[in-house]
């Protein structure tokens, strides 16, 4: 039996959601990513208390579409350990196109937000990609074992980082917790700064509220 692993390259297409519209009132462009077993169109819900004249949120979609037991509903995943580097490839090919295709204005703020398994994305996408953001928040997820601080060098002395978990999240203990902290203080230093809450794993929408104010 002589059983062989090929790749080949093709064209593809996915979608991606947005809420608001981008105009010259828009003060701050949101680019986030969802966790593990969302949708785009929905995970915009979290955002929707933001003031809309301002704020304009592009929510790019995970590629892996799969049904959610028990109710089959659909959910998403970004990756997984099998072919991590060819499949993080893609999303960066894919996040590319959807930035040139919204044409995102310098002139106003951009919050890179990640949340769960979309922390991971977020972060090499932008390492790779070394995109200038006035935020990076990461929101209950882990940090990419493979990135360093170098990776970061590039970022301005304005850009903050925002670490955001629940201290009752079912994923994270406190020796998780603590490694997680000393990862994110190794890579981003003083531009860091650690928002704990009395919580599950679930998106804190109102520490979303309080990111532009």
């Amino acid at each position: 039996m002589n059983s062989q692993e090929k790749e080949i390259t093709y064209t593809n297409s996915n979608s991606y959601s947005t809420l608001n519209t981008l105009s010259q009132q828009t003060k701050t462009i949101w680019f986030v990513c969802h966790g593990m077993g969302y949708l785009s169109r929905y995970f915009l819900r979290y955002f929707k208390k933001l003031n809309p004249e301002e704020n304009y949120i592009v929510a790019p979609q995970a590629p892996s579409k799969f049904y959610i037991q028990p109710k089959m509903h659909v959910g998403a995943n970004w990756l997984t350990r099998d072919e991590t580097q060819a499949g993080m490839q893609n999303i960066l090919n894919y996040f590319d196109a959807v930035l040139e295709a919204e044409n995102i204005p310098e002139d106003v703020n951009l919050i890179v937000f990640g949340y769960s398994q979309g922390v991971s994305v977020a972060m090499r996408y932008l390492a790779k990609r070394q995109l200038q953001c006035s935020q990076l928040v990461l929101h209950s997820g882990g940090i990419p074992k493979e990135l360093n601080s170098k990776d970061f060098e590039f970022l301005s002395e304005d850009t903050k980082v925002k670490m955001i978990y629940g201290t009752k999240d079912e994923y994270l203990d406190e020796d998780r917790i603590t490694k997680e902290t000393e990862r994110a203080e190794s890579l981003f230093g003083n531009r860091l700064t650690v928002l704990p809450f009395e919580g599950k794993h679930v998106v804190n929408v109102d520490f979303i509220n309080e990111l532009v104010n």
